[in-house]
This record gives structure tokens, C-alpha cells and sequence, in this order.
């Protein structure tokens, strides 16, 4: 169901705090435009964490509505209540979406012995198709590939995952031990710069924060890599690696993602929710620079 390449949309605020829809709009139209097969909405990147139930609601129908079916739509469910996951999955439902990310609990992490039950009764109790988060450096915990297994044999509606592990061995077992039980289910990597080894290792693609600020490249790598051409596949990969120098400008990640894209050309605001922090004169300037050396 997943493949490609998708982005995990930020969610554009105002110096205030408050949410720029009137920005949000023309970067998701954007990133439609640009051919990317899939948006997340609520995701990290997205700040799902420090929205309130209420924006969450407005921000799906928002999503629902501006991407008006033109790519598909996947919102970020993951609560550390599982009645609260089940609720805006349902909202989520009605809204229109097409799928639910749902991320491992967080905070204490979730033990082996317990991700299979809770992935199950997820399943059971939404509509839609879900997309497992494995992200162990937030979460605490990490969903291996015979866990995974476990869940996708057992689950028919758990569809794929998105995989943020900074090692792509561990997609690559993933991919290993699920394909051969689960031919329709989606191993898409978390990290930019793993589109081509995860698409070798016989994944699906990636689901990444770049792609907020240069979607038309991972378009033209994803297209090179489809259509057999190597060579312009590694030359986009080239770029995208030396656009991951981004990722460790700010402290909190978001912030230099939201300053790229602003540098890329939409006068947004950085801000970004506590404990995202502020931009500095001097890692405004870094980002334009790698930008700049990258030709981005």
C-alpha cells in the first residue's frame, strides 16, 4: 500500500504559536505537485506531541480537505492512551483519510511480550489500514523484524511500517523476515538517505523529513530508481546525502527542517513548539549553506 516516496508534513505555525493554515495549504499543494506518493499528517515531524486533541481534529480535516484525494493521506494516531489512539483513529476515518500511522507507546517503551497484543487490538478496533512507527530513540522500545512478523501474520490490516533506525540492517532483516509470509506489506525507511539500500535490501521506499524541502528530487530519484536508471538515481542519492547535514544544525531537529523549507523559497516562521527552541542568525545561515552546496 505504501511505496515511494512520502513525506512526514510539518506542521507550519505562526510567530504566535498558533497553526499558519494559509502556509500549510501552499506546502502541501507543493509537495502534491512535486509527485510524491503519500503524506503523513501528526507525525514527529509534525509535532503530533505538543498539539492538543482539539488542533489534531482541525488539522486532519484541514489535511483531508486542501490534499482533496490527489495523494494519499496517512494521520498520526500514536497516544500513550490507547482509547485516546482509538478515538482520533476514528476521527481520522471519518474525515476521509486513507491510513493511520501508529507509533509503539512511549514513555516506559513496550516490552516484546506486549507489542503483538497491542498492535492486535489496534486492528481490531479501527477501520482503517495502519502503518506501524518503529521509532526506538523516542519510544523506548524497538520493534524488531520477528516482532513485526508476528504482527503483520497476524494482522491483516497492518499494512506496513515506517522504520527510523539509524542502521539499515535492521530494515533489511525486517524486509527479510516479513516479505516471504506478507508480499503486500511495506518497509519504508525512516532515514533520507536510505531510499536506495532499503529499495536493494527489498523495500519499498522512504518516509522522510527532506522531502518537505526538496520533494521533487526524492520524485526524480524515486522515477530514475523505477525506471532502471541507476545513474541519475545515485547522482539524486548524492545530493540527498549531503542534505542530511541539516538534521544537525538545531538541537531539535524540526527547527532546521522548517528553517530549510523556508529557504527553499515558503515564508514561513521556524517556530516550533517547546522544547523545539529558536533559530540563531548563525544556524540559518549553516542550513542556506548546505542548501547552496548541494544545489538545492
Amino acid at each position: 500500500m505504501f511505496k515511494g516516496v512520502n513525506s512526514p508534513v510539518i506542521t507550519i505555525m505562526k510567530d504566535d504559536g498558533s497553526i499558519d493554515y494559509a502556509n500549510m495549504e501552499r506546502h502541501i499543494n507543493h509537495l502534491v505537485e512535486a509527485g510524491l506518493n503519500g503524506l503523513l499528517f501528526l507525525g514527529s515531524l509534525g509535532e503530533f506531541y505538543a498539539l492538543s486533541d482539539a488542533e489534531k481534529r482541525a488539522l486532519i480535516d484541514f489535511s483531508v480537505r486542501t490534499t482533496a484525494g490527489r495523494t494519499q493521506v496517512v494521520i498520526g494516531v500514536g497516544h500513550t492512551e490507547e482509547a485516546e489512539t482509538v478515538r482520533l483513529a476514528d476521527y481520522a476515518a471519518r474525515a476521509g483519510a486513507d491510513a493511520l500511522n501508529i507509533v509503539s507507546p512511549y514513555y516506559f517503551g513496550l516490552p516484546d511480550t506486549e507489542a503483538v497484543g497491542y498492535f492486535e487490538r489496534m486492528a481490531k478496533a479501527v477501520s482503517l489500514p495502519i502503518m506501524l512507527y518503529n521509532f526506538p530513540a523516542r519510544t523506548g522500545s524497538d520493534l524488531s523484524p520477528a516482532i513485526i512478523c508476528e504482527i503483520a501474520q497476524r494482522c491483516p490490516t497492518v499494512v506496513g511500517i515506517k522504520d527510523t533506525v539509524d542502521n539499515i540492517s535492521h530494515t533489511r532483516r525486517i524486509c527479510q523476515a516479513v516479505k516471504p509470509v506478507r508480499t503486500d506489506f511495506s518497509v519504508l525507511s525512516g532515514f533520507d538517505e536510505y531510499y536506495m539500500v532499503n529499495r536493494i535490501a527489498g523495500g519499498d521506499g522512504v518516509l522522510c523529513g527532506l522531502t518537505n524541502v526538496v520533494p521533487e528530487l526524492f520524485v526524480q530519484m524515486h522515477r530514475a530508481y523505477e525506471s532502471g536508471d541507476c545513474t541519475a538515481a545515485h547522482d539524486c542519492a548524492k545530493k540527498i546525502a549531503g542534505l542530511m547535514r541539516i538534521y544537525e544544525v538545531t538541537p531539535l531537529f524540526i527547527t532546521g527542517m522548517k528553517a530549510a523549507v523556508r529557504a527553499a523559497g515558503l515564508p514561513i516562521s521556524t517556530y516550533t513548539r517547546a522544547p523545539g527552541g529558536s533559530l540563531t542568525k548563525e544556524e540559518d545561515q549553516r542550513i542556506r549553506t548546505i542548501l547552496a552546496e548541494c544545489g538545492a
